[in-house]
C-alpha cells in the first residue's frame, strides 16, 4: 500500500521513571511509583499516532539488531507502520532513552551517545523511500546529529520533486549547530513546528510574532510555533493567529508532547481542515499525550481524539 506519509528520524524505546525528585541521584535506591519501557523517538512516535488517527505511514529510520530492536519491529507490526525502509544494522546498538519525569510532569532524558539516535546517518536512508507519498515530515530538525544541512536539502529536494509538502519539527541543538547549520534547509518546509524556547534560540528573537517573522523570512511557508498553555501561534505571508490549547488536561508527562502534537497536525492536512482547524487537531493530541507516562501511551485510537476535539472550543 502507497503511504500517505514518510517519516525520517529516530526509532528508539523510552524507559520512563515517573515521579522523580531533584535528590534522585543523591540516594543509594530510589523508589519510584512507575516505570515504563515503551517505543520512542520523534519519528517512531509520529508514525504511531498518524497511523492510530486513521492515516497510511512509512517510517525511514535504523535499528539495531538487539532486543530494543525487536520491541520496535513488534510495535509496527502491531501499529501497521510500514517497515521495509528501516535499516537494521547490527553495527549499530538501538537507543534507549531514560526519561525521569518530575512531578510537575517535565522530564529530563538520558541517552547514550553511541547510540542508533546519534549514530543514524545519510547512510541509512533510502532516497527511493521517498516517493508516492502526500507529506514528508522531518521528525526533528537536530535530533540526530549526523543528518546535516547537505543531507536535509537532498531529502527535501527528492521530496519536492515527488510534489510532497514537508513538515518538519525541532528539538535544541545536540553539538552548538546555530540557524547558519540548517538557514539554506528551511526554505522547502511547508510547515514548521518549533517550540517557543527552541524558536528563540535559533533565531535570537524574544517575541512569539518575531520568531516566526524570522523564520518566514527564511523561506518557511507556514510557521506554527508551539507557545506553551497559550497554545499555539500560526504565521504564515497572508495571516497570524493563535489557537488556544484544550484546557481541561492533567499534566502527567510531557514527553512526546511536541511529537503528538504534529501528528494532529499532519492528520488535519491530510483530511483537507484549514490551517485553524489542523492547529486545533494539534493542540487536542498534544492535551492527550501529556496525560500519560510514555509518548504513545495516551492517545491510542481515534475515538479518543475525537472525543477530546469534540470538548474543545
Amino acid at each position: 500500500m502507497t503511504p500517505e506519509v514518510i517519516i525520517v528520524g529516530a526509532a528508539i524505546t523510552d524507559l520512563q521513571v515517573y515521579p522523580v525528585k531533584r535528590n534522585i541521584i543523591d540516594v543509594a535506591s530510589y523508589p519510584a511509583e512507575r516505570m515504563v519501557w515503551t517505543v520512542g523517538g520523534d519519528a517512531l512516535n509520529e508514525a504511531t499516532i498518524i497511523t492510530r488517527m486513521g492515516h497510511s505511514v512509512r517510517l525511514v529510520s535504523c535499528i539495531g539488531d538487539d532486543a530494543a530492536a525487536n520491541v520496535i519491529l513488534s510495535h509496527c507490526e502491531a501499529n501497521g507502520i510500514a517497515t521495509d525502509f528501516i535499516r537494521r544494522d547490527a553495527s549499530k546498538t538501538t537507543a534507549i532513552n531514560i526519561g525521569l519525569i518530575w512531578e510537575d510532569g517535565e522530564r529530563t532524558f538520558i541517552n547514550n551517545r553511541s547510540g542508533s539516535l546519534w549514530t543514524f546517518s545519510p547512510d541509512d536512508v533510502d532516497m527511493e523511500a521517498v516517493s508516492g507519498a502526500k507529506i514528508l515530515s522531518y521528525a526533528s530538525v537536530f535530533n540526530s546529529p549526523e543528518l546535516k544541512e547537505p543531507f536535509m536539502i537532498k531529502l527535501f529536494e527528492r521530496a519536492k520533486s515527488q510534489g510532497m509538502l514537508i513538515c518538519a519539527d525541532m528539538v535544541a541543538a545536540k553539538r552548538g549547530e546555530t540557524l547558519n547549520d540548517v538557514a539554506g534547509a528551511l526554505k522547502y518546509i511547508d510547515y514548521f513546528f518549533p517550540n517557543f524556547d527552541e524558536g528563540k534560540i535559533l533565531t535570537g528573537r524574544d517575541e512569539p510574532e518575531d520568531i516566526a517573522g524570522a523564520l518566514l523570512d527564511l523561506g518557511v511557508k507556514n510557521v506554527i510555533l508551539k507557545i506553551g498553555k497559550r497554545g499555539c501561534l500560526v504565521k504564515n505571508s497572508r495571516e497570524s493567529f493563535i489557537v488556544g490549547i484544550y484546557n481541561g488536561a492533567k499534566c502527567i508527562d510531557t514527553t512526546g508532547a511536541g511529537d503528538n502534537f504534529a501528528s494532529g497536525f499532519i492528520s488535519g492536512l491530510l483530511e483537507g481542515k484549514s490551517l485553524a482547524e489542523c492547529a486545533k487537531m494539534a493542540n487536542c493530541a498534544a492535551s492527550i499525550a501529556i496525560e500519560a507516562v510514555g509518548a504513545t501511551n495516551g492517545l491510542t485510537s481515534r475515538n479518543i481524539f475525537d472525543e477530546r476535539l469534540a470538548k474543545m472550543i
